[in-house]
Formats: C-alpha cells, sequence, structure tokens
C-alpha cells in the first residue's frame, strides 16, 4: 500500500508517499510543492494543483492521509491552511483516491508516542522508522512523511 501524506498550506505544501509492508516502512518520495508567498492566493493555489497532480500521478498512491489545520492558531492563518487543504482534497477527489484525516496531535502521537512532540522529535522519528540516513528536510516534508507514518500506524485495516 502506498500512502500519499499531505502537510497543507498555500505558500509550502509538503509530500510524503510511504510505502507500507507488512511490517516495514519505506519512503518512495517526499518534498514540497512550494511558491513565492508575494504571488497572488489564486497562482499558489493553481500551483498546489498542478504540483500536487503531478506527484500523485508520478508516484500512484492508493490513498491521501492529510493533517486537520490545527485549531489553535489565529483564524486568518488557520483559513489559510483550509484553503491549501482544499485543493490537495480536491487533487486527491480528481484521482479518485479515498482520503483520510489526522490532528496534528494524534500524527505525533503516532509518530513518537506523545502528542506534544516538537518538529525535531518528529523528524527524528519519521528517520528512524523509514530507516533514512538523516532526518527528511525540509520541515514541510518531514511533517507530510509523519501524517502518511500515522495513516500506515493507525489504519493497518486499511491496507
Amino acid at each position: 500500500m502506498r500512502v500519499l501524506g499531505i502537510d497543507p498550506g498555500t505558500i509550502r505544501v509538503g509530500f510524503g508517499v510511504v510505502e507500507a509492508g507488512a511490517s516495514t516502512y519505506r519512503a518512495v518520495a517526499f518534498g514540497v510543492v512550494a511558491s513565492a508567498s508575494t504571488a497572488p492566493l489564486p497562482e499558489r493555489l493553481r500551483r498546489i494543483h498542478a504540483g500536487l497532480t503531478r506527484v500523485i500521478a508520478r508516484t500512484g498512491p492508493d490513498l491521501v492521509a492529510i493533517e486537520d489545520a490545527f485549531s489553535g492558531i489565529n483564524p486568518h492563518a488557520a483559513l489559510r491552511i483550509g484553503e491549501g487543504r482544499g485543493v490537495a482534497l480536491l487533487c486527491a477527489g480528481e484521482a479518485r483516491l479515498p482520503v483520510f484525516s489526522y490532528a496534528p496531535t494524534e500524527v505525533k502521537r503516532a509518530v513518537t508516542g506523545g502528542g506534544g512532540a516538537r518538529k525535531a522529535s518528529v523528524a527524528r522519528m519519521v528517520a528512524f522508522l523509514l530507516g533514512l540516513p538523516r532526518e527528511p528536510s525540509p520541515e514541510d516534508a518531514s511533517d507530510a512523511l509523519a501524517v502518511a507514518l500515522c495513516h500506515c500506524l493507525r489504519a493497518p485495516g486499511s491496507r
């Protein structure tokens, strides 16, 4: 099973594709779809759509795991994350892929054992669980791999 994990945003969207075996996990691809923060929002959203569509076509995931918007941030930031999340959901829908959503604390808990883990701890565990020689970079890609791993660890019946 291949899981596309997505860390949504409107300037940078992290993606990470994890292949889950019987008891092993392998990173297939990871990175970011980025656009200039000075670009108008419609252009940034268009770039996210085009980039995620290419990632889906190139990696052939079976499903998408996406992080929910964090409710503790300011309303403007939550709206922006929601806009990026909407584009990611559209890409999944166009590819007819099932989507699973996870709260940030659930992702951290699945990967590190604690819902309040710092991003550095999450990145270290992602590298360990995937057998990577170093922590994935940039941070958005590491977070997206963590979302994909969360699905693999939390929903083994969906394999």
